[in-house]
């Protein structure tokens, strides 16, 4: 029993003894770990800056409209008869589109043509008896009162061949305005009245649209302190350039504008700024500018009503210093850059 109790006593020697040596092992480690170390110095990219003409813009939202646009209406009263165009598709200058029931028309230029001739006959008669008239009289064998007398019916005959001519114009452009022609080039829209209907009782009837899409205006707004900057800028190219303001529109110099869609990378298309309003709005502050642009094609990009990016570029600096956007830090204070000097030091 002696011996189990000292068998014990042993073991229970040997691991406490394992014991605190394992803690004094950890407790070394920790003060190791404790101590401070020097950090690594910071990895710094260096990049050189770049030397080049930078030109500066100014960014816009526009709205798209049609080059030209014309409403189809009836001019006359009476009953569509007949249509001569596929909605949504391209239609020439000229091109028959509407054609209003003629007949009512042309029974009024009939009856015009002949009272036309019988004005004619009318003063042809006049003038025979008035020369006759005239002869008898000197001869000495007429009377004064009777050439007097075909004279003026001689002239009231002639004037009634001007008012007859006048009613057969009149009659003429009435029936001309039965057959309706698209006053452009461009896609016509839908017809917006069925045949069959009666228009242009009492005033025009619009009928269908034609719109022009090649080229298309784009406007924007241009507030006014980019306003002046812009005015400054143009200022002096024009001093540059010896501008004349006298000179036709088309011989001025022409001012780029670049334009991008809402599903497009920056600004693809190329077009030319080509008017500014004379003044600005009050209400607002900003003044009415536009772009044109070509959009040729049986499918083209733009569309009236379309929203789209526009940058017009204002002025360009020779020889700028240009650093990459990485190099560029921000905190509170703003925007800040980190320069290297001679001895490496930043």
């Amino acid at each position: 029993m002696s011996d189990f109790i000292r068998s014990t006593k042993g073991q229970y020697t040997v691991r406490l003894i394992m014991i605190l040596t394992m803690m004094w092992f950890f407790a070394a480690c920790d003060s190791k770990s404790n101590q401070y170390v020097e950090p690594p110095p910071p990895k710094v990219t260096v990049a050189q800056p770049v030397q080049q003409e930078v030109t500066e813009y100014l960014e816009f939202t526009g709205t798209v409209r049609a080059y030209e646009e014309a409403d189809i209406q009836a001019r006359v009263a009476g009953f569509l008869q007949s249509m001569h165009f596929i909605p949504g598709t391209k239609v020439n200058k000229g091109d028959l589109l509407f054609v209003i029931d003629p007949k009512e028309y042309q029974a009024e230029l009939n009856a015009a043509t002949a009272e036309l001739k019988a004005a004619r006959a009318t003063h042809h008669r006049a003038e025979i008896e008035y020369e006759r008239a005239k002869r008898v009289f000197d001869q000495g064998a007429g009377r004064e009162t009777d050439v007097v007398k075909w004279r003026g019916e001689r002239d009231v005959a002639l004037a009634s061949i001007e008012r007859a001519k006048a009613k057969v114009e009149r009659a003429q452009l009435d029936m001309s305005y039965t057959q309706i022609t698209s006053p452009i080039t461009g896609r016509v829209g839908r017809n917006l009245v069925d045949l069959g209907n009666l228009v242009g009782e009492g005033e025009p009837t619009l009928l269908a649209k034609v719109t022009r899409s090649d080229p298309m205006y784009v406007y924007f707004n241009l507030n006014e302190r980019d306003l002046l900057e812009v005015m400054a800028t143009y200022r002096e190219a024009i001093k540059e350039k010896g501008y004349n303001p006298d000179m036709e529109p088309d011989t001025r110099a022409e001012i780029p504008l670049y334009l991008g869609l809402a599903n497009e990378e920056g600004y693809p298309h190329e077009g030319i700024y080509d008017f500014g309003d004379s003044s600005l709005d009050p209400g607002t502050g900003t003044i009415q500018l536009r772009g044109v642009f070509s959009n040729p094609g049986p499918a083209p990009i733009l569309v009236p009503g379309m929203f789209a990016r526009l940058r017009l570029p204002i002025d360009k600096k020779a020889d700028a210093l240009l650093v990459t956007e990485r190099a560029i830090g921000a905190d509170q204070g703003g925007t800040y850059l980190l320069t290297v000097g001679n001895d490496n030091t930043v």
